[in-house]
C-alpha cells in the first residue's frame, strides 16, 4: 500500500489476508459469533469485512451504511457531513467497522450517530471490532468512546482495534516539503509502525517521499482518477520546490527520527523494546544509511520520475 499505483480491486485484496487472521485470532480467544458490518462510506468499503467473515465461518447478520464527508476548502477541513444511513436496529449487537483513522472526527461523528439511532429504537450495542489504517489517535478516541457508549449501553464491552502495517501520526503542519496536508497526510514520528512495513520501505526507499504514506483509501479503490490527480500534484509540488528543500531534514522527517541517535535509542523511539526481533539491528543499520545519504538525492530527478510515471498511468483512467 506504499505506491499509489495499487488501485481498484488489489487494494482492496491487499488487505484480505490480515483481516481473516484477525478474526480467527479473536475466534481463537472465544470472541466469535454473529457480526453486522457497519460500513462507513465511502472510505469502509474498500475493508474486505464481509468476505473475511465468509471465510473466517462467522455469519454476518446484517451491513449498515452511513456517510461522512469532509468539508474541505483550500486543502483544510471545514467541516463534516452525514448525508445516508441505513441502520437497522437490534439488540447485543456486534458491530465490525473498517475505515482510515486520521483526526478521528469522522469516525466519532459516525459513532454518535448510530449510538444515538440505538438508543432511540431501543437497541443495544455489545461490541465493535474495528479495522484501520489509522494513527495514535484512534487510540484516545476509542478510549473516550468506550466510556461514553458503556453510559448509555452498561453491556458494551468495548473496541477491539486492529491496526494494518502499525500505528501511524498525521502531519500538524504543511512539512519539511511545504505542501503536507495538516490532519490528513500520514508519517511515521511518534507512531509505532511495523518493523515489516519499514523493510519493504527501506527496500523501495523513494516510496518513503510519498505525500503520505498511506494514501486514501476511498479514492484509491473507487474515484482512481481523483486519485491519481491528488498524487501528480503532490510530485509536481515537490518538483517546483525541490530546490527549496532540504533532503536530509525530509527524509528524517519520513523516518521519524534525526542524528544522532543509537539503537537503543532508535528501539525505544519506535516501540520496539519489547520486540524480539533478531532483524532489528539490520532495519536500524538501512534507515540510518538512508539519513546518511539523504544529501545526495536529487528531489527534482525523484519527482520528475514520479510525474512521468503517474501521468503514464492516469491516462488509462480518463
Amino acid at each position: 500500500m506504499t505506491f499509489p499505483e495499487v488501485v481498484g480491486y488489489d487494494s482492496y485484496q491487499a488487505m484480505l489476508p490480515a483481516t481473516v487472521a484477525a478474526l480467527r485470532h479473536l475466534i481463537n480467544q472465544g470472541k466469535g459469533g454473529d457480526v453486522d458490518i457497519l460500513t462507513i462510506l465511502r472510505g469502509g468499503l474498500n475493508y474486505p469485512a464481509e468476505e473475511a467473515c465468509s471465510i473466517s465461518g462467522i455469519r454476518v447478520r446484517d451491513i449498515h451504511f452511513i456517510s461522512c464527508e469532509r468539508i474541505i476548502e483550500d486543502h483544510i477541513i471545514t467541516g463534516l457531513e452525514i448525508k445516508y444511513e441505513k441502520l437497522r436496529v437490534k439488540n447485543d449487537c456486534t458491530l465490525i467497522i473498517g475505515d482510515i483513522i486520521a483526526t478521528g472526527d469522522t469516525l466519532r461523528l459516525c459513532l454518535d450517530q448510530v449510538v444515538d439511532r440505538f438508543r432511540r429504537r431501543g437497541g443495544s450495542i455489545k461490541r465493535i471490532i474495528f479495522f484501520t489504517i489509522g494513527g495514535t489517535r484512534a487510540i484516545d478516541l476509542m478510549e473516550e468512546k468506550t466510556r461514553e457508549i458503556r453510559q448509555i449501553f452498561p453491556g458494551f464491552e468495548g473496541f477491539q482495534c486492529f491496526f494494518y502495517e502499525g500505528v501511524f501520526t498525521v502531519y500538524e503542519d504543511q512539512g519539511a516539503s511545504g505542501i503536507n496536508v495538516p490532519d490528513i497526510d500520514f508519517g511515521w514520528k511518534g507512531g509505532a509502525v511495523a518493523p515489516e512495513f519499514r523493510r519493504f520501505v527501506m527496500d523501495h526507499p523513494y516510496s518513503l517521499l510519498e505525500k503520505c504514506i498511506i494514501y486514501d483509501g476511498g479514492a484509491r479503490r473507487y474515484e482512481i482518477p481523483v486519485h491519481f490527480h491528488e498524487v501528480l500534484e503532490y510530485w509536481e509540488g515537490l518538483w517546483g520546490r525541490a530546490e527549496s528543500i532540504d533532503p536530509v531534514r525530509l527524509v528524517a522527517e519520513k523516518l521519524g527520527f534525526d542524528f544522532p541517535i543509537t539503537f537503543a535509542q532508535w528501539l525505544e523511539w519506535n516501540h520496539f523494546t519489547e520486540l524480539s526481533d533478531s532483524s532489528l539491528p539490520a532495519l536500524y543499520a538501512d534507515e540510518v544509511h538512508l539519513l546518511e545519504n539523504a544529501v545526495a538525492l536529487s528531489l527534482e530527478t525523484i519527482a520528475m520520475q514520479r510525474i512521468n510515471a503517474i501521468n503514464t498511468i492516469l491516462q488509462q483512467y480518463e
